[in-house]
């Protein structure tokens, strides 16, 4: 299918994406080598102004933030934030501490909050117990994300990230939808840290050394400005875990493997004068476009993992460990 102009979610109208980077060798055992990267649906006030969302759990070894009221209620009212698994804690703090500075009202004259953010485990690499990231990293990266072209690879949360076997971390990358003179945008952003060398299915990494590291996880945010309903938008993220399982993934007994879809096409007000929404036009389930957003979301989702990695450098990390920069011909993976 088509690519978005700059083949990245942004391309979806609204969506913004911003990193905090950390790198630094304290000494011949530690270095701080991760970073966050937030997601905005857009760039106004999240909270008053809700998108629609759904999440899928592939396999649920993770310790996100926020899933359960998504998965009840059916929207995004924060930023998307990526980090580390021991970092979760200091982003969840700046992200509120962003939010309440935006919305005096939170918890006081109205309801409370739900943030949401993905992990991975960067420990291969990354002095996860020094817990490098700060709240303030969370909010910086919040404020850093603009509509526009961003850094992939080893990157903001994707710093310190092993995709199989070499070194991995952002991926991005979007298809457009069109038919019957409708056209609409699917966006995905992946945090890559999965996999054995020898599962991959596109290149032929033979490790003498397989590296020593936990089991992994990805997660897997999708973004589109079609007409869809948080039902819909967990069709598109089950279609999300085709793409993935394209690359060769087992998903594997300690894998994180999670997918989180929204959509820009309307917001949900947090406040309303009446009981009932406005009324929205969805596409139709048994409509061919409908099909044509499914193949969107999978080919971007697919193409993601691969950006990951073509991004990416070789990063010395704690105990002077390396993981190099993946070498594959272009040809035999690109799309």
């Amino acid at each position: 299918m088509k690519k978005g102009h700059w083949n990245l979610i942004t391309d979806v109208p609204n969506v913004h994406v911003g990193h905090v980077t950390l790198y630094e060798k304290l000494n011949e055992e530690d270095t701080i080598c991760t970073g966050v990267t937030a997601i905005l649906p857009h760039e106004g006030n999240l909270f008053e102004q809700k998108v629609p969302a759904a999440s899928f759990v592939l396999n649920g070894f993770g310790k996100t933030v926020g899933l359960v009221q998504v998965e009840e209620l059916g929207v995004v009212e924060s930023p998307i934030m990526l980090t580390n698994t021991f970092s979760v804690a200091a982003v969840l703090e700046g992200t509120l501490d962003y939010m309440l500075e935006q919305n005096p009202s939170i918890g006081d004259s109205t309801s409370s909050l739900n943030i949401i953010i993905g992990e991975c485990n960067d420990s291969h690499l990354n002095s996860m117990r020094v817990r490098a990231v700060k709240p303030e990293h969370a909010i910086s990266a919040i404020h850093n994300a603009k509509q526009a072209p961003f850094k992939q690879g080893a990157v903001g949360a994707g710093k310190g990230m092993i995709c199989y076997e070499q070194k991995g971390g952002i991926g991005s990358s979007s298809r457009i939808a069109e038919r019957d003179g409708e056209r609409f945008t699917v966006g995905v952003l992946s945090l890559t840290n999965f996999g054995n060398a020898g599962e991959c299915r596109f290149a032929n990494w033979q490790q003498d050394s397989p590296i020593e590291k936990p089991d992994g996880s990805v997660i897997i945010v999708v973004a589109t400005d079609a007409l869809v309903s948080d039902r819909q938008l967990k069709r598109l993220a089950k279609r999300a875990a085709i793409g993935l399982g394209r690359t060769g993934t087992h998903i594997h007994n300690g894998s994180g493997d999670i997918i989180i879809a929204f959509s820009t096409a309307y917001t949900i007000p947090h406040q309303s004068a009446s009981p009932i929404g406005e009324p929205v036009a969805f596409v139709r389930d048994d409509s061919k476009l409908m099909n044509d957003l499914f193949q969107a979301t999978i080919e971007a989702t697919e193409e993601s993992i691969y950006q990951s990695l073509l991004h990416a450098e070789t990063t010395v990390g704690r105990k002077n460990r390396v993981v190099k920069k993946a070498e594959f011909n272009k040809k035999k993976i690109g799309s």
